[in-house]
C-alpha cells in the first residue's frame, strides 16, 4: 500500500500541474548517450559510400573470422559455398572448404538416409540441429542466424562492430549473472554471447594482416554485409549508370528545348491598326 501512495501522489502532482511538467519535459529532452542501448560510434566503412564496392580482401578475412570463431554458435542458412566462388575466394578454394563439413542427404535406394562431404551447391552447416538443441546449448538464448543481421538491425555495420568491441566489465552497482556478460551496446546491458573476440590472434590470415580483436571485428562485419547482399556492387554500379543516364538526357534535353524554343520566347509581337 505505501508503494502505491508513493506512486500516486507524483502521478497526481502531474494531473494538477500539467503546464509545469509539459514545460519541464521540453526542457530536459532526452540526450542520444542517456538512451538504451546508446547509438553505435560512426564507423569510416569503406562500403558505406556511394562510389565505393565490398573491400574484398576484408571479406575473405572475414569469412575466415566467421568459419573458425563464429560459426560455432551461428548459423547462415541463406549462404550456400556457391556464392563464394570467385566473388571471395576461388572455386577450387571453396570445394575444398565444402569438403570438410559432413551434410546429410537422402534417402538413398532403399530409403535411408546417408552423410556425404559437402558440395558447393550446400548451404552452410548449421552447428544445431534445432532450435530447442540451440536453447539448450546456450543457457536458454537462441544465437539468431547472421545471413541478413546487417540489413535486420538499424545501422547494422556499427551496431555489430561496437557490440563486438562493447565487452567490458560492468559499472560499480551492476551484477552480472551466470550466463550473462556486459555489453553496453546490447539492450539492457546484459546479452548472453561471451565475448566471441575475447584475444589477439585467434586466426591466421593467410595474408599476413595481424589478427588484432578490432581488425577481426572489422573483417568479420564487412562479411556480414557482403552475405546480406552479395549483389551489392553490381546494384551500385548499374545505379550510378543510370544516374549517369539521366545527367547527360536532361542535358541534351535541355539544349535541344532551348534550340527548339529561343524563337517563341524571345520574338515581339506588334499589333497595329487595320488600314481601310
Amino acid at each position: 500500500m505505501a508503494s502505491f501512495t508513493r506512486f500516486a501522489r507524483p502521478l497526481g502532482s502531474a494531473f494538477l500541474g500539467g503546464g509545469a511538467a509539459i514545460a519541464v519535459g521540453a526542457s530536459a529532452a532526452a540526450r542520444c548517450e542517456d538512451k538504451d542501448p546508446p547509438h553505435p560510434p560512426r564507423y569510416p566503412f569503406w562500403i558505406k559510400s556511394i562510389f565505393h564496392a565490398h573491400e574484398i580482401p576484408s571479406v575473405r578475412r572475414g569469412y575466415e573470422v566467421y568459419r573458425q570463431v563464429c560459426a560455432t554458435c551461428h548459423s547462415m542458412k541463406q549462404i550456400h559455398f556457391r556464392h563464394l566462388c570467385n566473388q571471395v575466394l576461388p572455386e577450387k578454394r571453396m570445394k575444398e572448404i565444402a569438403a570438410t563439413f559432413d551434410v546429410v542427404d537422402g534417402p538413398n535406394d532403399e530409403g535411408e538416409m546417408f552423410t556425404r562431404p559437402g558440395i558447393l551447391v550446400d548451404a552452410f552447416p548449421s552447428p544445431y540441429p534445432n532450435e530447442e538443441a540451440a536453447r539448450y546449448a546456450n543457457g536458454g538464448a537462441l544465437p539468431p542466424d547472421l545471413s541478413i543481421y546487417t540489413t535486420a538491425k538499424h545501422e547494422g555495420l556499427d551496431y555489430i562492430m561496437a557490440l563486438l568491441l562493447g565487452y567490458r566489465d560492468p559499472p560499480a552497482g551492476v551484477k552480472e549473472p551466470p550466463g550473462l556478460y556486459y555489453n553496453a551496446y546490447f539492450a539492457g546491458g546484459l546479452i548472453a554471447m561471451p565475448n566471441p573476440l575475447h584475444a589477439d590472434g585467434l586466426v591466421d590470415y593467410e595474408d599476413g594482416t595481424p589478427c588484432t580483436k578490432s581488425q577481426m571485428a572489422k573483417d568479420v562485419v564487412n562479411f556480414l554485409c557482403w552475405a546480406s547482399e552479395p549483389v551489392h556492387d553490381e546494384r551500385k554500379l548499374m545505379g550510378l549508370k543510370a544516374l549517369s543516364a539521366c545527367v547527360l538526357g536532361s542535358m541534351v534535353m535541355g539544349v535541344w528545348y532551348r534550340a527548339a524554343w529561343i524563337g517563341y520566347k524571345t520574338r515581339r509581337i506588334d499589333f497595329t491598326k487595320a488600314v481601310m
